[in-house]
């Protein structure tokens, strides 16, 4: 009896010791998402706004009391308010829990109403810049010795997205979406249904902003339209941001009215602006930094996230659905033309190949199909390695997370070692 007991007990420990590395193993794998804490940033912005109070609003006496806490709780307030947003992101973070805990202590000890104005941190005074500092890939090869990585996003059609991730989805979205929201460029699309088409959407509007940046340029805002693709921005230029003869940003067009090429040096950025059929498309190369250069409070941009998930679309229609939408409009192709029509356009069984399916059985427009070919292009042109060009579309089975197939290997392991545990206590105790 003492030994089945030993051994009930020792099953007991080797099954809560399995559950305890299948929950470390989780853990491990989540570490990704934490890692985007940025209590720092708030940290900081704090800092710099109280600097200019000088100690007038640390709690001082006399006279200057209300002035100095009004500086200081509008501080404050705009403390609690970044915690506020960075609360998903550091949920764990002990950093960030100490901040929220100290905020709380100084409203209370400087009787700082929970509403009010916020304050700004002040603006960090700008160093002069001199020589190619507005040209970045010459920069970026002086600081690094190398070239940098590039990123490719293009979203075209019904619309499709591929991400600066490599990632490929179609989204049903409509209305305006952030495509790239960062600390140097806001694109935005507005998305649209189609005439004549009952599944199918388009970009009918591309936004584009550069954000003023140091003394490189000022704001400047590009905007195209269905059926106007303008080649110069909002204000008539074609050219921003002149320096020692060179300029941060241009326009130019081999298709005025249909194309758009920008080039913004300053960031070592490409954008191409198309009309294809009745769609609008953007083709973004990037560095790296630039793409990434963003908070966790800009967490919706479709070039770097993809379309939330309530959006997506399967761009590997089913049997059944690919007959549905072949059949919604009396000028629908037939499946099999329409498979043939793509494979002659696009012959690589690629995203794109599935893109052009995809629009031509839910428009039923031959034209529709000219959207994925010149995504396709445009990548080749953006994308330095050939080999990754190409993107094969996989099925929602092959995009199970990476923990998944960890953990469950954990438990099947975790259950064969009771088991086993359990069939050496049965032996003993019949001994």
């Amino acid at each position: 009896m003492g030994t089945l007991a030993l051994c009930s007990h020792y099953s007991q420990l080797s099954w809560k010791r399995s559950v305890i590395v299948a929950l470390l193993l989780f853990h491990l794998c989540c570490l990704q998402v934490w890692a985007s804490c940025r209590i720092l940033r708030c940290n900081s912005d704090f800092v710099a706004v109280t600097l200019d109070l000088g100690g007038s609003g640390g709690g001082g006496g006399g006279g200057s009391r209300d002035g100095g806490n009004a500086g200081y709780c509008s501080a404050l307030r705009s403390y609690a308010m970044c915690t506020r947003r960075m609360a998903r992101a550091c949920r764990g973070d002990l950093a960030y829990h100490s901040a929220v805990q100290g905020i709380e202590d100084l409203l209370i000890q400087h009787s700082c109403p929970r509403t009010g104005p916020t304050a700004q941190p002040r603006p960090l005074p700008q160093a002069p810049i001199s020589g190619d500092a507005c040209i970045y890939e010459k920069g970026y090869l002086q600081r690094e010795g190398r070239t940098p990585d590039y990123l490719h996003c293009g979203v075209f059609g019904d619309p499709h997205v591929r991400t600066f991730r490599d990632e490929f989805q179609t989204c049903a979205v409509q209305g305006a979406w952030p495509l790239i929201d960062n600390e140097y460029l806001y694109v935005q699309a507005t998305s649209a249904p189609m005439r004549g088409g009952a599944y199918a959407t388009a970009l009918t509007t591309i936004t584009i902003i550069f954000k003023n940046w140091r003394q490189c340029i000022e704001q400047q805002i590009y905007q195209a339209e269905l059926d106007n693709v303008p080649a110069a921005f909002v204000d008539g230029s074609v050219t921003s941001g002149e320096r020692q003869g060179q300029h941060s940003l241009s326009v130019h067009s081999d298709m005025p009215g249909h194309q758009a090429e920008i080039r913004a040096a300053h960031i070592g950025t490409t954008l191409v602006v198309r009309q294809s059929g009745r769609s609008l498309g953007l083709s973004v190369r990037s560095p790296r930094a630039i793409a990434e250069a963003f908070t966790s409070e800009q967490d919706l941009q479709l070039c770097v996230y993809g379309c939330p998930p309530s959006q997506r679309l399967e761009t590997l229609p089913s049997r059944s659905s690919s007959s549905s939408l072949s059949s919604s409009s009396s000028s629908s192709q037939p499946s099999a033309a329409a498979h043939a029509h793509c494979a002659a356009l696009l012959p690589a069984r690629d995203i794109y190949y599935q893109a052009c399916l995809f629009d031509l059985l839910a428009t039923g427009d031959l034209n529709s199909s000219t959207a994925a070919v010149a995504a396709l292009e445009d990548a080749r042109g953006m994308i330095s390695d050939p080999n990754k060009v190409h993107l094969l579309l996989v099925g929602k089975a092959d995009r199970s997370s990476p923990c998944l197939p960890l953990i469950l290997s954990v438990a099947v392991l975790s259950e064969r070692l009771v088991a086993l545990w359990t069939g050496q206590c049965l032996l003993t105790s019949d001994w």
